[in-house]
């Protein structure tokens, strides 16, 4: 299983980073061992002094694929999360400026957290057209819809299709809307898709 996570998806997010919009889809890679699925706490890590959340849409592959064409990328999902993806920014902002990879401020344990998925079906919505948001404590962090992202799931599915086979329970996490930013100890984060709970998580 991969967990491939797409960079500056959404143009006021790439504004906020003060970085260029891109005009291709950028990727990265967590292990697998990043992934909390189960919604267990998120233990703050000794090794920052700034993680930020990212909260964004998170697709799976359900088929095995390789070269998908556009129009054929909508038939290897069926379903949706809602992820979020923590980042060591000051850890990657010291990387960044010794250009270095910053696999560890990105891929460290417990990193990519994700919800349960709910089918597109179950929804009532294309995967373009779905509105989702994060609170901590209660006050709105992010808000996105998929709609505004830059390339959207069937493109970013083709894409990377071009370079990495896709296989059955790949994630993608498709990119973070605006108002990323530090989490603490002691906060509890929740997150929705079309106005539906889907991710409930303490930071201890």
């Amino acid at each position: 299983m991969k967990i491939l996570c797409v960079v500056r998806n959404y143009a006021p997010h790439a504004k906020e980073m003060q970085s260029a919009v891109p005009t291709e889809p950028v990727f990265f890679m967590k292990p697998d061992s990043a992934l909390n699925q189960k919604q267990m706490p998120f233990f703050y890590p000794d090794f920052s002094q700034d993680v930020q959340h990212e909260a964004e849409l998170v697709v799976k592959i359900n088929r095995l694929g390789k070269c998908i064409k556009p129009e054929f990328a909508h038939k290897y999902y069926d379903s949706v999360a809602l992820g979020i993806d923590f980042t060591a920014r000051d850890m990657q902002k010291g990387f960044k400026e010794r250009s270095m990879p910053w696999l560890l401020a990105k891929g460290f344990d417990g990193s990519a957290v994700m919800g349960p998925f709910v089918t597109l079906e179950e929804l009532g919505k294309p995967i373009n057209d779905l509105n989702f948001d994060l609170k901590i404590n209660g006050n709105l962090v992010q808000q996105g819809n998929s709609g505004d992202m830059i390339f959207d799931v069937d493109h970013l599915i083709a894409y990377v299709s071009r370079f990495i086979t896709l296989r059955t329970g790949d994630l993608i996490y498709t990119g973070t809307p605006a108002g990323v930013g530090s989490v603490k100890i002691g906060d509890h984060l929740d997150g929705t898709i079309e106005g539906r709970p889907m991710l409930s998580l303490d930071i201890k």
